[in-house]
């Protein structure tokens, strides 16, 4: 009898290794990474000089789709998430906008909408039109052509909405009424996506001065808790401390509508070299700021800005872009002492987080090497590494009280693993 019980006993040992054993084996299986990140949730560049500008002169030059698949390949070449399009939304341009917009979907990119209608700032000899006015056709130019939009897009209904309309609430003083009529856009905006079945973020881009008077923590939270500027400042220290300080009045995240250089008055007549420094240092600050969500460079072609000569040749600044629009990438998994994965851990780095997949399995862009890469996972000791090299790595995190089980497990494994 006692016999047969020590029998029963050291098989069901051996059951336990044995299924111990398998266990770490199933854990080690690989289905491959998550997604990669860029390093905005909106990286655009802006081609007004095309899209707006030209809308009427070239709307029935068919041999202008060239010239515009071209402009479009070289932006989506740079990692842009989107391409800013600032066609009028008026029936007369609807073509022209539609071409434009082929072309992105060509090449994989969303768009951010950064036209308006025609009248409000009297573009191409409109007649000037009203709030009301424009609310109605916002609505109408939505409905009517949802097949323009995809998930993704970025809408704009009233870009630099100061400049037209009623006049600049700086001006008017009517900051309230500008306040309202924004908001009532938004609602406008989201209630006609919603019938057309589009998931369409909208946001109104402005002046750095008009966010400072009438983005306040209540009108912010109100258009979805974005704030959009057109910003051009002397320096890109500047650039950064009034975004934070945007940023921080505002209670909301913060995108950069427009951003470029040189602008003769605030930076003087920089050679290519200069201005791709000078975009490198202020793409460096933000890329540091907590909150700062997204950039849309001003302008591909045809401008002081620009990235690109006629000829399609590249300046240095459309190489800066390119390093910040396509980062680094760090991959790596995490995993316990028992080669196990930590689902959903959190990895930290510098203002950037992602969250592991349930294998354990993460990747996270980086811009410079140096940092240190924290880990984070519920029931884990916090685990910090350097960040030397673009290497796969694999990181381990300890129990912060592991069970005699677990203990057990992690004997077996330093033996078998």
């Amino acid at each position: 009898m006692k016999r047969l019980s020590v029998l029963v006993i050291g098989l069901g040992v051996m059951f336990i290794i044995l299924a111990l054993i398998l266990g770490f084996l199933g854990s080690n299986s690989s289905t491959g990474f998550a997604k990669e990140t860029a390093w905005w949730e909106i990286q655009s560049i802006d081609t007004v000089k095309y899209s707006r500008d030209l809308a009427r002169e070239k709307a029935k030059n068919s041999a202008f789709d060239q010239e515009i698949d071209k402009q479009i390949s070289l932006i989506a070449e740079t990692g842009a998430t989107h391409v800013a399009i600032g066609t009028p939304y008026d029936k007369e341009f609807i073509p022209f906008l539609t071409r434009w917009v082929s072309a992105a979907r060509r090449y994989g990119l969303n768009v951010w909408f950064r036209g308006n209608f025609a009248g409000w700032e009297r573009w191409f000899g409109y007649q000037r039109i009203t709030r009301e006015e424009h609310l109605d056709k916002t609505r109408e130019f939505i409905l009517a052509n949802g097949e323009l939009f995809e998930n993704g897009d970025v809408f704009s209904p009233c870009t630099e909405c100061e400049n037209g309309g009623p006049g600049d609430p700086r001006a008017t003083r009517d900051f309230e009424g500008h306040k309202k009529f924004l908001i009532d856009e938004y609602k406008v905006s989201n209630v006609a996506f919603r019938r057309v079945g589009k998931n369409i973020k909208t946001n109104f881009p402005m002046n750095g001065d008009v966010a400072r008077a009438i983005m306040d923590r209540e009108t912010t939270k109100a258009l979805g808790g974005v704030v959009v500027i057109d910003h051009y400042v002397s320096t890109p220290e500047k650039l950064a401390n009034d975004i934070r300080e945007i940023s921080s009045r505002s209670g909301g995240r913060v995108i950069l509508g427009e951003f470029g250089a040189p602008i003769p008055d605030l930076h003087g007549n920089l050679t290519s070299g200069q201005q791709a420094a000078w975009i490198e240092d202020s793409l460096l600050n933000l890329s540091e700021i907590p909150g700062f969500i997204g950039i849309n460079y001003w302008v591909s072609f045809g401008g002081g800005t620009r990235l690109w000569e006629n000829n399609f040749s590249q300046r240095p600044a459309a190489d800066v872009i390119e390093k910040y629009f396509k980062p680094k990438v760090l991959s790596g998994r995490v995993i316990d002492e028992i080669g196990k994965p930590v689902g959903l851990a959190k990895i930290i780095l510098g203002v950037k987080y992602v969250n592991a997949d349930k294998k354990g399995f993460f990747n996270i862009p980086y811009i410079s090497e140096g940092q240190a890469l924290k880990i984070e996972a519920s029931g884990y000791k916090k685990e910090s590494v350097s960040l030397d090299d673009n290497q796969d790595k694999v990181i381990v995190l300890r129990k912060e009280s592991p069970s005699i089980f677990y203990r057990i497990q992690r004997f077996i494994y330093a033996i078998f693993g």
